[in-house]
């Protein structure tokens, strides 16, 4: 009787009793819901793709991953759609459906222009090259009075001629001055770097990649250097045409991260491309010199 005069007394106390129960199944019913939709607890670890062609992928594709292109990049001799890179990378938790972010290789070539190149320096050509697409293979030196002077390209031996049309992806080779047979350049810093990124290092220092070396490695388009000889020490310099030896490991940021530390290398040296003296004065001599002043 007291429960009930009570709440003759205050009905707003009922009221308010009703309306709380109703809002706590009402919470209920949406966490619940919501706990359904997001798939909570239903996480999946993400397999790694990379090396694996997208038609396998999506053949066979478990979790139900949206597959999302961002770039295709054609590579001479290699299969298009062979996964190059992930985001996110292997081993990530992630839940059905989720956005998977590729690059892959192209299955048909482009057309690039070669620019015209005569009269750079080597590291002009390089940048000049990988704007359009091309891959800079071999540098020949031969006499010439005009030290790292590009004269002339080629491509499988065949003479190349500016505003030609070539395969994007092409591997072009580069006929350099030679100078008075002077010219030396410091190794540039390759430790934690992909192929592609070494390589082109390498060849901007006019020196030669020599033999790679992926013993070990599962995914070459990913794998990262670990040994370069000769080794770097942002003093020593060598004989422009000089081949720099690279060992390969495949790696996460972690391990690159470390390797670099290893190395104890200055982060400036590594970031800043190396000095060349091409006998060429440089912009800061010619303002200061009357002499170069024109």
């Amino acid at each position: 009787m007291a429960k009930e005069n009570f709440f003759k007394r205050f009905p707003w106390a009922l009221h308010l009793l009703i309306m709380l129960g109703v809002s706590l199944v009402v919470l209920m019913v949406v966490l619940f819901f919501i706990r359904i939709y997001a798939r909570q607890g239903e996480e999946y670890e993400l397999p790694d793709v990379v090396g694996r062609n997208i038609a396998e992928l999506q053949d066979d594709n478990p979790i139900e991953l949206d597959v999302v292109v961002m770039d295709s990049i054609f590579r001479p001799g290699e299969a298009g759609g062979l996964i190059l890179t992930q985001d996110p990378k292997a081993g990530t938790m992630v839940k059905k459906g989720r956005k998977l972010y590729i690059t892959m290789t192209a299955y048909t070539p482009e057309d690039a222009v070669l620019p015209e190149l005569a009269g750079l320096t080597v590291r002009q050509a390089v940048n000049e090259l990988y704007a359009e697409g091309l891959v800079v293979g071999k540098l020949k030196f031969v006499e010439d009075p005009y030290k790292n002077n590009v004269i002339d390209q080629t491509c499988k031996g065949k003479t190349l001629y500016a505003g030609q049309q070539i395969e994007r992806g092409s591997v072009v080779d580069l006929v350099v001055g030679l100078g008075d047979g002077s010219g030396r350049s410091v190794v540039p810093f390759t430790i934690g770097k992909t192929a592609d990124r070494a390589r082109r290092d390498i060849v901007s220092a006019s020196l030669n990649v020599g033999r790679e070396h992926y013993s070990g490695v599962k995914h070459r388009q990913t794998a990262v250097v670990c040994r370069q000889e000769p080794d770097y020490t942002g003093v020593s310099k060598y004989p422009y045409g000089t081949s720099v030896d690279l060992w390969f490991i495949d790696a996460d940021a972690t391990d690159v991260d470390r390797m670099v530390r290893e190395f104890k290398v200055d982060s400036s040296k590594i970031e800043d491309p190396n000095f060349i003296d091409d006998g060429r004065p440089t912009p800061d001599e010619i303002e200061a010199n009357e002499e170069w002043s024109w």
